[in-house]
């Protein structure tokens, strides 16, 4: 029994560093000058981007190859550059934290 409290213990806290890590990438890779998790800034929040693509079931694809290539007009008419400083992988860690906010 106590091996597996110790498991669960461990588990809860490698996912709450994941979390931890991909905010910390959000705000290294600058997505932080435009992008606010709870409120619109100069883009979308991430939990209006996250309540968007909800039951898109491909959206973490979708949103890296925006993150790395931009997109004009999905939002308004105000662009999202491209980061091409932003790994593929990257991206997708970043796109895959972004749709979990609630």
């Amino acid at each position: 029994m106590r091996s597996i409290v110790v498991l669960a213990v461990v588990g809860l806290s490698l996912s709450s560093a994941a979390a931890v890590a991909d905010e910390q990438l959000y705000k290294t890779k600058n997505c932080v000058i435009c992008h606010k998790t709870d409120q619109n800034f100069l883009g979308p929040s991430f939990t209006s981007v996250a309540a968007k693509y909800a039951d898109d079931k491909g959206a973490d694809v979708k949103l890296a190859r925006k993150i790395r290539e931009g997109s004009i007009g999905v939002w308004g008419p105000t662009p999202m550059p491209a980061q091409p400083q932003v790994t593929e992988a990257e991206a997708l860690t970043l796109a895959r934290w972004i749709l979990e906010i609630k």
